[in-house]
């Protein structure tokens, strides 16, 4: 969804999307980013909403995440940095204590690895404030800490970036989305 904002001309299409609310927030924030996210077939299955979310490549804002919608995409922020930091202004993430206790402190590792690649970053207590400027400069290199997501997160960050970005290592984005090389490259990233 992120590396379709962000890469311009894109348009994906996303299909069995899990639209229950508890579980949005991401989209509930592109979307106030100024995403241009459609829902597309909205149906039930298995008790659960579902849709298909067309994406387009979009203009992004800063704006400010409240703390309240952290458990619904606690597992989203280190994308959602990445989406800031192509976004024109500031975006204030609050409340992301738990982020320091996952596969590793994602809220350091986001921080570090916005900063190798050019964006002005800065924590403050459990808030990430991530200033953006419209662009990336990119070339830095990502440490990872082993965490799927933070690897994942970077690697869209450079499909955009002016430079290329490098993640330390790859291999453990299998942990949770083994397709993810196979899927970015169909959709025509140069993930080498």
């Amino acid at each position: 969804m992120v590396a379709a904002l962000l890469a311009p001309g894109s348009e994906a299409i996303l299909t069995d999307v899990m639209t229950n609310p508890l579980r949005t927030g991401l989209i509930v924030t592109l979307r106030e980013m100024g995403a241009d996210i459609g829902a597309l077939d909205l149906r039930s299955d298995g008790g659960e909403e579902m849709a298909d979310l067309r994406v387009r490549a979009s203009a992004l804002r800063g704006v400010e995440v409240p703390a309240a919608r952290a458990p619904s995409m606690i597992d989203e922020y280190p994308v959602l940095a990445v989406a800031a930091s192509f976004a024109q202004g500031t975006t204030v993430m609050r409340g992301l204590k738990e982020l320091r206790v996952k596969e590793s402190d994602r809220l350091a590792a986001v921080a570090a690895g916005l900063a190798a690649n050019g964006v002005e970053v800065e924590i403050e207590g459990d808030d990430l404030i991530v200033h953006g400027k419209g662009r990336v400069p990119g070339g830095g290199t990502v440490a990872t800490h082993m965490d799927h997501r933070i690897a994942m997160a970077f690697l869209v960050m450079g499909l955009a970036s002016e430079k290329p970005v490098r993640v330390d290592d790859a291999a453990i984005i299998a942990t949770s989305f083994p397709g993810f090389s196979a899927l970015m490259r169909g959709l025509g990233a140069d993930l080498s």
